[in-house]
């Protein structure tokens, strides 16, 4: 008798969150893995000595005149997406990113991002509480509270970092390895989309406001599941898949 297949951790979070999006008016975008420096870079806030380049250890692509590069991160797709829609915009974009950097348990050279961006007249950080506080309760299955602490990313101003409450133990474990007994796990960063990148869209930020947020489907899918390394995901070991 065949063994039947089965689908991959990241697919299904990937597929459970655009039908949860989906729902809320989003539509899910996509962009070429292969960017410019423009898009990934320039028209993100982010010009060439600007020291928040530094966050992202980048694999350029030869020959490099060309300032082709693979893309750190999907929030290039914004500005591609702005160029050929006007608002109001809402969208997600999950899809691979690439970082040079050394591999272990919480890292990887590549790995699946989830952006969001919602532009509107009125969008407001209240806006995006709501819309991330759904999408989580419906993709863990359980009511949830997200917080908001200060944070920097220079697409977006004000910046946070976004924690969602620990739907294991509620803060009550001490030896919770999901949150470590804080009660809080931090999941991904967001903020308003800054001013600088709504003109680079082509956006009257007088007019129009809106807000962005990013995170690895990877690390959804770690905490969804219990699994605590994200090199299982990659290891083509079918005890892994085998689960789901």
């Amino acid at each position: 008798m065949s063994e039947e297949g089965h689908i991959h951790p990241i697919s299904q979070i990937i597929s459970n969150t655009e039908a949860i999006f989906r729902e809320m008016g989003f539509a899910v975008a996509s962009g070429p893995e292969m960017e410019t420096e423009y898009y990934n870079f320039d028209a993100l806030n982010i010009p060439t000595h600007h020291p928040a380049r530094d966050m992202w250890d980048t694999f350029w692509i030869k020959p490099e005149n060309a300032r082709k590069l693979l893309r750190t991160h999907t929030s290039p797709v914004q500005v591609r997406y702005a160029e050929t829609h006007k608002p109001p915009i809402r969208i997600i974009v999950p899809g691979k990113t690439f970082r040079h950097e050394a591999t272990d348990a919480t890292h990887e050279a590549q790995f699946f991002q989830l952006e969001g961006l919602m532009i509107e007249e009125d969008v407001t950080l209240a806006n995006l509480k709501f819309v991330l506080t759904n999408y989580f309760e419906k993709l863990f299955d359980t009511q949830t509270n997200i917080r908001f602490r200060p944070s920097f990313f220079p697409f977006v101003e004000p910046g946070v970092e976004i924690d969602m409450s620990c739907f294991k133990c509620d803060g009550s474990g001490k030896d919770c390895n999901t949150c470590r007994g804080t009660g809080w796990i931090e999941i991904m960063g967001a903020g308003m989309v800054h001013p600088k990148v709504l003109q680079a869209m082509k956006i009257d930020p007088n007019k129009y406001k809106g807000f962005a947020f990013g995170g690895g489907v990877d690390r959804i899918a770690m905490i969804k599941y219990g699994i605590d390394d994200i090199r299982s995901f990659y290891s083509g070991d079918l005890r892994v898949i085998n689960q789901f």
